[in-house]
């Protein structure tokens, strides 16, 4: 995806991955859900998917927007919020 201002929040967002066994994440606004395989969060960039397993929250400090994550970690997908579920439901149901 190409750079674009407007895709830009106030909020810092950055991602330190660590020989897969360690993830620490800046811009979390919100912990969506969690288990031992996959954590859904949303952050200043959209929605983040971390996939893998034995995954754990070792810290998570939403006043600062911080999270860590330990485990071994597979993948990590952004997926593009703007769009109301209303919609998507709406579309599914016709």
């Amino acid at each position: 995806m190409p750079f674009d201002d407007k895709t830009m929040s106030a909020q810092p967002h950055r991602l330190v991955l660590e020989d897969r066994r360690s993830l620490t994440i800046s811009g979390v606004s919100e912990v969506e859900s969690f288990d031992e395989r996959s954590i859904l969060l949303r952050c200043a960039q959209g929605a983040l998917s971390i996939h893998g397993s034995d995954l754990h929250i070792e810290e998570l400090s939403l006043d600062g927007g911080d999270l860590r994550v330990a485990g071994l970690i597979d993948s990590l997908s952004y997926e593009d919020i703007s769009e109301p579920t209303g919609i998507l439901l709406s579309r599914l149901f016709r």
